[in-house]
Formats: C-alpha cells, structure tokens, sequence
C-alpha cells in the first residue's frame, strides 16, 4: 500500500491482483448486489484510489479496505433505491441464468442467512465468507470488538435454531435430513 500511495504502478497493480476476488466475493455473497458485484468492485476501487492517501502506514489495511467498500455498496443500495422510487416498471427484463451448482449454493445460503438481521448478517459474512478477525470486522463496521462478538453470537445461535427447525421440517415430511 504505502508503494501505491507513493504512485508505484507495479505496487497498485500487485495489491489490485491480490485484493480484489476477495472484495468481489464480498460484493457477491449479497443477493442484492450480485448481479451488480464487478461494478461495485470497480466503484470501489475508483474510491480507494481517491482517498489513498488517508491510509495510516502501519494500520491493517484489509479493514480500511473493506470499510471502504461497505460504504460503496451502502451508497449503491441507496441510489438504486431512490431510483427505484422514481421508476415505473415497463417490462421485466430476463436475468442470466447461473450454473445450476451456483444457484443452488446461492438459494442454500440466501435461505439460511434470511433468519438474520442486516447486521448480523454482515458480521457473519465478513468473518466467515471474507475471513476477517473480530478486530478487523470491528473496524469494518466501526464498532467494538464486544459489538462484533455479541452480534455474531446472536447470529450464531438463529442459525442453529433454524438448522434445527429445518431438519425437524424434513424429517416430518419424510425426506432424508
């Protein structure tokens, strides 16, 4: 980072290769932002390139980072709600079909983070979809590392509760759990 903020394109190039599948699975591990995922990594990085030099040397950068990028897809889902409000629906436009394997993981995991608030939610996917510590989702999210805990927590336990809910469900209903 500190060669990027000092213009070294080899540097800018290096760290672009390296950050961005993860900042794009984060993009698309959100059902809302899916199909939108390499325009939000792309705005994303626009943005980092305008705000690098408020970087602290010595700071964990993937934190900064990926607080840099909730704040762009924050800021799509309020533009596109807003359009949304001012837009009358003409016609549906058809979606492009996923591989069936991607779709099924999708609707598997959408189905079973549903049971969660936005926040809880979000922690849960920064820790286990991203694979960042509490202290660097702490960051993230600008809040404690208690905050995170008790979130994930939460999150944890309505999980189990909706995994247990499910298999009683199917076995009732006969299928294999």
């Amino acid at each position: 980072m500190r060669g990027y903020q000092s213009g070294c394109v080899s540097d800018a190039t290096a760290l672009i290769r390296r950050v961005s599948p993860m900042l794009h699975r984060l993009f698309a591990a959100d059902a809302a932002s899916r199909m939108h995922a390499d325009d939000l990594l792309q705005e994303t990085w626009l943005r980092i390139h305008r705000v690098r030099h408020t970087y602290r040397t010595g700071q964990p950068l993937m934190p900064w980072l990926y607080a840099i990028a909730r704040h762009v897809r924050i800021d799509h889902y309020r533009r596109t709600r807003r359009a949304m409000d001012r837009e009358e629906s003409v016609a549906e436009v058809p979606e492009v079909e996923a591989t069936a394997a991607e779709a099924a993981q999708s609707d598997e995991l959408d189905t079973l983070l549903a049971a969660l608030s936005p926040n809880e939610r979000e922690v849960i996917e920064l820790l286990k979809i991203v694979g960042l510590s509490l202290e660097e989702v702490a960051r993230t999210l600008s809040c404690s590392v208690g905050s995170v805990k008790q979130k994930a927590h939460r999150a944890y336990k309505k999980l189990r509760r909706h995994l247990h809910e499910m298999r009683i469900a199917s076995s009732q209903s006969g299928a294999v759990p």
